[in-house]
């Protein structure tokens, strides 16, 4: 597993996800109260203030999104799973 560090704004999560549209991901969310929701599915579409994640057969074929100030405040870590590993995507606020 890879893990690279990105000195970020919410515009630059946004395109630094749309890199991988239509790839597989896996994200593990914090709901709260000692929550956490881990799903895979595919990343199927970014928004300007948020992103949309296509679940499998297993969850009905439903979408989730979440925004790009969840990834950044670390409420929702997303990885992606290709061919090479997988490569947890961590971002940054500030240089």
């Amino acid at each position: 597993m890879r893990k690279e560090r990105y000195p970020i704004t919410l515009e630059d999560i946004r395109g630094h996800l749309e890199q991988h549209l239509g790839q597989a991901v896996r994200v593990r969310a914090n709901r709260g109260r000692r929550r956490i929701v881990e799903r895979e599915g595919t990343l199927e579409k970014t928004y300007p203030d948020l992103f949309l994640i296509r679940l499998g057969a297993k969850q009905h074929n439903r979408s989730i999104s979440f925004t790009y100030s969840d990834v950044l405040t670390s409420d929702v870590e997303v990885t992606v799973c290709n061919e090479e590993g997988s490569e947890k995507l961590e971002f940054t606020a500030g240089s």
